[in-house]
């Protein structure tokens, strides 16, 4: 059976949906971006979906979003999304909406201990249905939108409002909803990361491992490609791949010969900037020692002695709470949050919510057991 649903592409329509919408008590979202398709990643559409309407909001034709900010924020209204942490971000860089009250479908399925925790999957395990996917990763800033991807798009939200039912149902039997609240309402509060001064080489995986002289090849080229992406309107990874970076990075070719010795680009990639990088390259190696940028590697903190063995306790007691509460260990207690324990060695109750890393369905939860195992190993 299709979905109903009602295209949104005018203020005056998006104020009279709004009004609609605040009159239930939950309301779903789900959002698409072009990130596969441009550099500056914007929100395309905005679905959301009641128990009687859904609707799918063009974000590139109602461009003042400003009318849902209330509906947003008003904590009398629960907006379940799946997998929140993206659309929570994007909907703050983009329009400046903050959100109260946030459900999410995804971290409530973590919490219950389910495997496949994708849209897809968890569909597919409550409700029988299986989603098609093939419009996941179209270009959403295209317009007109061919029917077929407005489909697809107002397709999976309604369903999040039956999901997050029987999601809050099981957890109730488990105890675990009001753990779960707790860290919707951290989700709620994430911000996207501000670009600033700071070397692109400081967000690339591998850069900490590189001598400077290499770093400062790596910088050149990132710099480069950002460059490259802003001017062409596309994502990184559609000019060079962070693999072919690090090659080039490693192999720091200053001959055209040398850069296609590295493999490391298509003969495309080659025509169109072969000649540009092996002068940024060769820039690079120019910049004299003093200048060379330097990794900002943390200085491992010298523990005292008896903090290991307390680390090794906590993730013992961790390994047995992951047989009995059948989660993630990682959702239970992380190992930074270990550390941080097993650091601080909690008395007391009150010492332990002086762990400013630990929510307080943790604190509550495990904190005794927690303050119990530290001092049986004095």
């Amino acid at each position: 059976m299709g979905t109903h649903y009602k295209i949104i592409d005018t203020q005056a329509g998006l104020e009279k949906a709004v009004r609609t919408l605040e009159k239930g008590k939950a309301v779903a979202v789900d959002m698409e971006a072009d990130s596969m398709y441009h550099f500056q990643v914007k929100v395309c559409l905005v679905q959301m979906a009641t128990e009687k309407s859904t609707i799918v909001v063009d974000t590139l034709e109602v461009k003042n979003l400003s009318p849902l900010k209330p509906l947003f924020s008003n904590p009398d209204i629960k907006k379940i999304f799946h997998g929140a942490d993206y659309d929570v971000r994007s909907l703050f860089r983009d329009f400046n909406i903050e959100i109260n009250n946030l459900f999410d479908t995804e971290l409530a399925c973590r919490f219950l201990g389910i495997k496949e925790t994708g849209l897809e999957a968890v569909i597919e395990k409550y409700l029988s249905i299986t989603l098609d996917k093939k419009c996941q990763k179209k270009d959403w800033s295209k317009r007109p939108l061919p029917k077929e991807m407005l489909n697809y798009a107002a397709g999976d939200v309604k369903y999040l409002l039956t999901i997050a039912q029987v999601c809050e149902k099981e957890l109730e039997k488990k105890g675990r909803l009001a753990w779960v609240l707790e860290e919707c309402d951290y989700l709620s509060k994430v911000r996207p990361a501000l670009w600033d001064e700071e070397p692109l080489f400081l967000k690339f995986k591998g850069a900490g491992r590189l001598k400077s002289k290499s770093l400062a090849v790596l910088e050149a080229l990132l710099q480069f490609r950002k460059s490259i992406a802003e001017k062409k309107d596309k994502p990184l990874f559609k000019i060079i791949g962070n693999d072919s970076i690090m090659k080039i990075t490693t192999a720091k070719p200053v001959s055209l010969r040398r850069l296609k010795g590295t493999k490391a680009l298509s003969e495309k990639q080659i025509h169109m900037y072969g000649n540009d990088l092996i002068e940024v390259v060769a820039g690079a190696l120019k910049i004299p020692d003093n200048n060379l940028p330097v990794y900002p590697n943390k200085k491992a903190q010298r523990l005292p002695y008896e903090v290991p063995a307390r680390i090794t306790a906590l993730k013992s007691w961790r390994t047995s709470k992951v047989r009995t509460l059948k989660m993630d260990p990682g959702m239970i207690c992380n190992n930074a949050l270990i550390t941080s324990i097993a650091i601080q060695n909690p008395v007391d109750i009150r010492a332990m919510g002086r762990i400013k890393e630990m929510k307080n369905w943790q604190k509550k939860e495990f904190g005794q057991e927690i303050i119990s195992l530290l001092k049986s190993l004095k």
